[in-house]
């Protein structure tokens, strides 16, 4: 395991310990914790790259049209509301 120095005011660790103390951690468990995440893989970010690229592709595969039909905003609405005028 590694070693790592950080340099802040001593009130802003003052805070950090009162809050790590209140959290039931260290300050250094909470900030071991964030360098893992900043570090890691963000597998968020990843999975929102992969939806992203499947669209695209789908979408240049897919050639949907509406056969020039256009809608009116009360005809949208009323098939969002279920009114069907």
């Amino acid at each position: 395991m590694a070693n790592l120095t950080i340099v802040t005011d001593d009130e802003t660790l003052r805070r950090a310990r009162i809050r790590a103390l209140e959290r039931g951690e260290s300050v250094n468990q909470y900030l071991a914790e964030r360098l893992r995440e900043y570090a890691g893989v963000d597998e968020e970010r990843e999975r929102r790259q992969v939806a992203a690229e499947n669209f695209v592709e789908l979408s240049t595969r897919l050639a949907g049209t509406s056969s020039g039909r256009g809608w009116s905003r009360a005809e949208l609405y009323d098939e969002r509301l279920g009114t069907g005028r």
